[in-house]
């Protein structure tokens, strides 16, 4: 009896020893003095090789924070494994928009998502540290952020996504403390047009990166997607898009991810 026990405590061992780790790392930001919590989920290869791996950032969406994307998808470390990526959640704080707002000097998550946290993941871990094997994604608010900060920074990220994002935010003035991070739309109009997805097409005219977005036929953001994808192919602009039945909802995100990890995998395998 005693022997069958060792046995199995051994079985369960060995499972865990060959599953991915979920990583709490507290990163010190400079640009707003404090800490920030961030998830890092490491691949299990990556503590049997020396090898360097790429990077897949997953932005949060409005009203949550750093541990939401693994409630909605249990699955990431069974993707890290898969595909022998490693996976930062960052903390975005509940409303950031991944802005450095032009009107509250304290919240700066641009400079935070784009320098502080890249190079507090490319000094800890074996990373491929350039565009090549770094992606960036998210949901909602994320999915906004996701193209926002692959947009403006081109030198930083060679593929982005976006699940459900919210493409243009000029409706939306009164909701998700948006009139706090870039000022009144009567007084401040220039914020809200330089700062919303489809007025930034241009910035990737002609450039390298890639770009896989999808919304959900029965969420509200669904016409500033159609929009943007109307726009890109105006542009001649290459990307993945898709709708599918669904609203803005943890089940959808839950179903995106999922679909969207084998277009993160081609892009890291084919730049490898």
């Amino acid at each position: 009896m005693k022997t069958k026990i060792i046995s199995v405590l051994l079985f369960f061992q060995i499972i865990s020893a060959s599953a991915a780790r979920i990583e709490t790392l507290t990163v010190w930001s400079k640009s707003m003095s404090k800490n920030i919590p961030n998830n890092v989920i490491v691949p299990d290869q990556y503590y049997i090789d020396k090898g360097r791996y790429p990077v897949l950032y997953l932005l949060h969406g409005a009203g949550d924070n750093y541990q939401g994307w693994l409630q909605i998808a249990s699955e990431l470390p069974k993707y890290a494994d898969q595909y022998k990526i490693i996976i930062v959640c960052p903390d975005g704080g509940e409303t950031s928009w991944y802005f450095d707002s032009p009107v509250d000097q304290k919240m700066r998550y641009e400079t935070y998502t784009s320098t502080e946290l890249i190079s507090a993941i490319d000094q800890k871990y074996r990373t491929r540290a350039n565009k090549y094997g770094r992606a960036i994604g998210g949901l909602s608010m994320g999915g906004h952020g996701a193209f926002f900060l692959a947009f403006r920074h081109l030198d930083l990220f060679g593929a982005a996504g976006s699940i459900s994002g919210a493409m243009d935010i000029r409706p939306f003035q009164n909701q998700w403390d948006l009139t706090k991070r870039l000022g009144n739309y009567s007084i401040h109009q220039s914020n809200w047009d330089n700062n919303t997805i489809v007025n930034m097409v241009a910035l990737i005219q002609g450039k390298s990166l890639q770009l896989i977005f999808d919304c959900g036929t029965s969420d509200f953001f669904i016409t500033y997607n159609r929009q943007l994808h109307q726009e890109l192919l105006r542009r001649k602009i290459p990307h993945e898009y898709a709708e599918r039945p669904g609203e803005h909802t943890a089940a959808y995100w839950h179903d995106s991810i999922k679909n969207q990890m084998p277009f993160f995998n081609a892009f890291f395998t084919k730049t490898k």
